[in-house]
């Protein structure tokens, strides 16, 4: 038990890279410079979509990659012109308001934009936070759930009714994109898949109790039904990213992971897509557009 808890310390010191991404560590507060909008293309979204700690970073306040999947997908729809306005640590809200040096996402739409792509929500939820207290409470229960039970508390779903609450500011956000770029196509991104789809978690990769891989990764599948359900009722297209990236979870080998674990061993954010599992984001995308 004693090398077990000193594997769940160590993942779970990593994961403040994660939970700092999350909680928008990485965009200093600073005034946001003005911007222009209009581009064909501009891509809106939270880490997921900006590509922390992938090379090469044009973007430190927001940790942009050159290799996002906006960024591929705008190359392989031939898009000249393309703004990237993605930003780690965005929730909802920062469709709005600056974040950082980052001025609200929205202000880079006009009527000129023809594509916008969108991936949020997960901030919105506490995706940082979730992970790391699951991590923590991991080695005091490590064959059970605890983290189940620290958030159903009565029999009551916290992270559901957090996923509940989130879907009308997705809604909102929808209608924005619209008044703001009434001619453009939108594509609703969905999350990647982060937990094993099936079977149990690992270590130290995943420092998550063996209860409680299941509860999380049903969560994040709620939350993308949500994310569905949302494209739906505002009559887009929603990107599933999901079930393209099965099969390439943080518990699989370095060669075969699109999404790291608390400790990466390719370069990307914990709990966030490396390079492949961006090019697996962007086909998902393209085809999304192409199928409009």
């Amino acid at each position: 038990m004693r090398a077990r808890g000193a594997q769940y310390g160590r993942a779970l010191a990593a994961l403040g890279a994660a939970s700092a991404l999350a909680a928008g560590a990485a965009a200093p507060a600073a005034a946001a410079a003005p911007a222009r909008g209009g581009e064909r293309y501009v891509a809106l979204g939270d880490s997921y979509t900006s590509g922390p700690g992938i090379p090469r970073q044009t973007d430190e306040n927001c940790a942009r990659s050159s290799v996002n999947y906006p960024s591929l997908a705008a190359k392989q729809l031939h898009q000249k012109s393309f703004k990237d306005v993605s930003c780690s640590g965005a929730t909802t809200g920062d469709m709005w308001r600056a974040q950082g040096t980052n001025a609200p996402q929205l202000n880079a739409l006009g009527k000129n934009t023809r594509l916008v792509t969108l991936g949020i929500g997960g901030n919105d939820i506490g995706f940082g936070d979730i992970i790391r207290t699951c991590a923590g409470l991991a080695s005091s229960d490590p064959a059970g759930a605890p983290c189940r039970k620290q958030f159903t508390p009565g029999g009551k779903d916290e992270l559901t009714a957090r996923i509940n609450a989130t879907a009308p500011k997705i809604a909102k956000v929808l209608r924005d994109v619209h008044k703001k770029a009434p001619n453009a196509r939108v594509i609703l991104v969905g999350y990647p898949t982060i937990m094993p789809d099936n079977g149990v978690g690992c270590l130290p990769s995943l420092p998550i109790a063996l209860g409680d891989v299941p509860y999380l990764r049903d969560t994040e599948k709620r939350l993308n039904t949500m994310l569905r359900a949302q494209a739906r009722a505002a009559h887009i297209r929603f990107a599933d990213t999901y079930r393209p990236t099965a099969g390439h979870d943080v518990c699989k080998p370095t060669a075969d992971r699109w999404v790291e674990g608390a400790r990466p061993e390719n370069p990307a954010a914990p709990f966030h897509p490396n390079a492949r599992g961006e090019q697996a984001m962007a086909t998902a995308v393209v085809a999304a557009v192409r199928a409009h």
